[in-house]
């Protein structure tokens, strides 16, 4: 396991690193999730091992420290992320992010160019989106307060995303939880798709089958390449490793 000081308060960003060769391929989580559980048997796999890769665990999840007075927003997410590649000496990496993290590699690399090579994107966030209490997962949790959540709403989102995702989300700070849900429902400012479509690197997004994302026509026409897994429902690397994999392996340099 491997680390970096990342914020004033001395919190460290925490990462599993299987050691190859550079540049580097960085994989980041979903909201509630950790990298290595989701990402393991990926970054392992024989189509894609001899490089050098960084499962990283954001702030306030898995096992990364949870600093009280943090914001959890997408930008300071990013920054904090791209603060602990410089200190890993990563550059020119392949990003490789699910969910809320794909959200966050968009702003990484807008905010910090350089980092980033490219950005492999799993059924991303790209839009904002209204909090609504029936949903499950991000709009559910902002759907709260945060005092509200803290206290008891954790358990209300506990018991509709069920036992799989509750055994990464349980790990992680409700405070970082709740406030990290909160940003990815307001979205930046661009939005996150605006912010894919006018980076000047190679983009591809992959999604389960018969779920592209909206708007997959503007997203094509602006260089994102877009790949469907089969068999695979939002957690892709879970629900069909092997085509995954081979995507995945496809898209590497």
């Amino acid at each position: 396991m491997r680390d970096a000081t990342v914020h004033p308060s001395g919190a460290r960003m925490r990462w599993v690193e299987l050691p190859g060769t550079d540049p580097a391929v960085v994989y980041v989580h979903g909201l509630g999730a950790m990298s290595a559980p989701y990402y393991a048997a990926t970054a392992a796999h024989p189509l894609l091992g001899g490089r050098r890769s960084l499962l990283v665990d954001l702030l306030g999840f898995g096992i990364s420290d949870r600093p009280a007075d943090f914001s959890y927003t997408l930008e300071a997410h990013a920054d904090t992320l791209a603060t602990a590649l410089r200190q890993a000496g990563a550059s020119g990496v392949s990003l490789i992010a699910h969910s809320m993290g794909g959200a966050v590699a968009i702003v990484l690399a807008a905010r910090h160019p350089g980092i980033a090579e490219r950005l492999i994107l799993v059924d991303a966030n790209l839009d904002p989106y209204p909090p609504t209490p029936v949903r499950p997962g991000g709009s559910g949790i902002a759907s709260h307060t945060e005092d509200d959540f803290v206290d008891h709403g954790w358990r209300e989102v506990r018991d509709r995303v069920g036992p799989h995702w509750w055994s990464t989300m349980r790990l992680a700070d409700r405070r970082a939880l709740h406030r990290s849900a909160v940003s990815l429902a307001e979205g930046t400012d661009p939005t996150m798709r605006e912010l894919l479509m006018a980076l000047p690197i190679p983009r591809a997004y992959l999604y389960p089958e018969g779920e592209p994302p909206a708007s997959a026509g503007d997203l094509a026409a602006a260089g994102v390449g877009l790949l469907e897994i089969p068999d695979a429902g939002h957690n892709v690397m879970l629900d069909n490793p092997e085509a995954f994999a081979h995507a995945i392996a496809g898209l590497l340099p």
